[in-house]
């Protein structure tokens, strides 16, 4: 169990919009109809098997953005905090430059259709070959508030 000591700071999984998950449950009655001239029940049945298996294995599959104690993950990436600049919040026309024109070349992207608000990180580590993070999120006050909160952290911390 967590306590509050030891629970992430942010947790936010990159789950398809609806509208996708409506889209992809759409191949379960594409299958059941392949299947009816075998039995109406098992394309019933098999139709809404694969709907919920294809349903659920895009929300499970989906990339989780965490921030716990002083890592920030991001996928199956991850970095500590100390080799993190000043997170910046955008949203709107901001949110759409910084997915494209603006994109950092050099960057590392954890980018998704349908999410609107971005957070840019940019890196500190001499040794790092990336500039910057740029992370899609739903909340991207809230990411940026607890990439800086664990950032403080990490610089109170004794060494």
């Amino acid at each position: 169990m967590n306590t509050p000591a030891t629970r992430p700071r942010y947790r936010e999984r990159l789950a398809p919009s609806l509208w996708m998950l409506i889209t992809i449950a759409l191949a379960g009655p594409m299958v059941a109809l392949v299947f009816v001239p075998v039995g109406a029940t098992l394309a019933l049945v098999l139709g809404a098997a694969v709907s919920l298996l294809l349903v659920t294995a895009g929300i499970l599959l989906s990339p989780v953005i965490e921030v716990d104690g002083t890592v920030l993950r991001a996928g199956r990436a991850h970095i500590d905090v100390r080799w993190l600049g000043d997170a910046e919040q955008r949203t709107g026309e901001d949110a759409r430059r910084a997915r494209g024109p603006d994109l950092a070349h050099d960057g590392w992207h954890l980018v998704r259709g349908g999410i609107d608000g971005v957070v840019v990180v940019p890196l500190t580590d001499p040794d790092d070959p990336h500039s910057a993070w740029t992370l899609s999120s739903r909340t991207p006050d809230r990411l940026a508030a607890a990439i800086r909160a664990a950032r403080q952290e990490t610089e109170r911390a004794p060494i």
